[in-house]
């Protein structure tokens, strides 16, 4: 099973067309940097749960206890915008977890600097930029789902619970759906190109204009529509996976998660080093070191079911059995890049007056 489920994914990704880039040089050993740089100081942007960012970074923390850890932590989109912005004078050091099609984006700027972890030749090729060393290397996918609140649909009358993308569009469902926003959530983004390459552009912009006129609001992060749907504000939050999971076990009975049957958005979480004009610090190359190592993936598969070594041995709770089979098969997260920003242009003409205040 194990094994047919790696050639799926294998699969899956190739339609996927990832590349992007990650560079070489191997690192001198912690401490054998420029005396220019400040190795005692990691600057490290994330898209990350701030949960998942305190829990895989204590054994860090552990074992370089003499370096301080600067976490910047917000959405993928205001994470990226921020990176853009910065491009002249880049302030972190390392990017870990942000989406592939937004380091895509940042390569295209010549932002990266390539760079091989010890263990890349771990990482599954689907994982990784193309190129040798990488600029860009992955550490697990995450993918589209609904977090649905019975109670708050059953005020309203209404007892289905959707099981699809179609299933949204039912007129019962009006004003009860929260979605993500793509101009600032890396959630919202993969959602919007997961439809848009189910039914192609044309279709697909004419599904989102009916599930826009359902949508209560559009929120800016991936996880604020599961978290509001699980604090009662609304009867569907279209979500992620983990993060649906994690809120509807707060719910107990009254939490449904949902992975809809047509296919899931996705896109993969990934590391990178940020080139700077002084050189890049020794730590961050360690740190993208430490990043994938074996207990790191071991983490990793305790909140996703895939990750860049492969299917975990044990799926966590509450994803699809076949994780794999669930992703949209042909998402190409190349082609989510070159198109980033008449995507996001046409749909925030199209929707954001629906968007929450920032």
């Amino acid at each position: 099973m194990k094994r047919i489920l790696l050639a799926g994914l294998a699969l899956a990704m190739c339609f996927g067309m990832l590349t992007g880039c990650v560079t070489s040089g191997e690192g001198d050993e912690y401490g054998g940097g420029s005396a220019a740089l400040d190795e005692k100081t990691l600057n490290i942007y994330t898209a990350l749960e701030d949960e998942q960012v305190s829990e895989y970074l204590a054994d860090f923390k552990e074992k370089y206890p003499d370096v301080t850890v600067n976490i910047t932590r917000d959405s993928t989109g205001i994470i990226t915008a921020k990176l853009l912005a910065e491009k002249d004078n880049p302030q972190a050091d390392v990017v870990w977890g942000l989406s592939a099609a937004s380091l895509l984006v940042l390569d295209g700027e010549g932002m990266l600097q390539p760079y091989a972890p010890e263990g890349v030749d771990r990482i599954l090729p689907e994982f990784k930029d193309t190129e040798n060393p990488p600029k860009w290397v992955g550490i697990d996918a995450w993918e589209t789902a609904f977090l649905v609140n019975k109670e708050v649909l059953a005020s309203h009358n209404v007892t289905k619970i959707p099981e699809s993308y179609e299933d949204l569009l039912d007129p019962q469902y009006k004003g009860l759906i929260a979605m993500s926003n793509p101009a600032s959530s890396g959630t919202g983004t993969l959602t919007v190109n997961g439809v848009l390459t189910l039914y192609g552009e044309e279709k697909g912009w004419e599904y989102l204009d009916k599930l826009h006129e359902n949508v209560a609001v559009y929120l800016h992060s991936g996880s604020a529509p599961a978290k509001n749907t699980a604090t009662g504000e609304y009867g569907i939050g279209v979500s992620f996976g983990y993060r649906c999971i994690k809120s509807a076990q707060e719910m107990g009975d009254n939490g449904v998660v949902v992975f809809p049957k047509e296919g899931s958005g996705w896109d993969v979480e990934a590391n990178c080093l940020i080139k700077k004009p002084e050189g890049e610090k020794e730590i961050a190359k360690t740190f993208l070191s430490w990043a994938i190592e074996d207990d790191r993936m071991a983490q990793y598969a305790t909140n996703y079911p895939i990750v860049a070594t492969g299917i975990g041995d044990s799926i966590p709770e509450g994803y699809e059995k076949n994780p794999v089979d669930q992703l949209i098969k042909n998402v190409d997260l190349k082609w989510c890049a070159e198109n980033r920003d008449r995507i996001l242009t046409e749909w925030t003409n199209r929707y954001d007056g629906k968007s929450a205040a920032e």
